[in-house]
């Protein structure tokens, strides 16, 4: 008899505008601690908590590819216009019913962890997957005292990472003043 071994993926959603070394860094961590077969970038037209992006939508998407075209775990994909949301929990939704995945890491830094009562269906998210957070500089401590965690801090790994310091808005910001 054969064992069944369960398929574990990652799931790292968000505007990436642009992709940077963190969001790599950070999948790199997680596929190896957590033996994940695959961390999906799941980039999205717009961030809800976000008035607009920087790059367009295909340009964001190629760069992304670009950062990850030697790393054959990390795939690069869009799902808006398929599920036609960019919700976070019709993503995990759309992997559990369609893609029969029900091993999902959902990988976030802890800048985000702060806003993720406030995200869709956020209880539901918690529930469905295992909660991955990245430490981001200047945001631990604030997320440690989030509603999330006062509710479900049993269901969230915390990374002990080095703090991220880079971030898209720096690099942004950055591109704004040479240009």
């Amino acid at each position: 008899m054969s064992s069944i071994q369960k398929k574990y993926i990652g799931l790292l959603g968000g505007s990436f505008d642009p992709a940077h070394k963190g969001h790599l860094g950070i999948s790199k961590i997680a596929i190896k601690k957590f033996k994940l077969k695959k961390v999906y970038w799941i980039i999205t037209k717009k961030n809800p908590f976000k008035n607009k992006t920087f790059y367009s939508l295909d340009e964001r998407i190629n760069f992304a590819k670009r950062i990850v075209k030697f790393q054959k775990k990390i795939h690069v994909a869009h799902f808006d216009d398929i599920i036609k949301s960019s919700r976070s929990i019709d993503i995990i939704n759309y992997f559990v019913k369609k893609k029969k995945i029900k091993n999902i890491y959902f990988i976030i830094g802890s800048d985000n962890l702060v806003r993720f009562h406030k995200w869709k269906s956020w209880k539901k998210i918690v529930k469905l997957v295992k909660l991955i957070v990245f430490s981001r500089k200047g945001y631990d401590r604030k997320g440690m005292k989030s509603i999330v965690v006062k509710n479900f801090k049993n269901k969230i790994i915390f990374i002990k990472n080095r703090p991220i310091v880079i971030s898209s808005t720096k690099l942004k910001k950055q591109i704004s003043l040479i240009s």
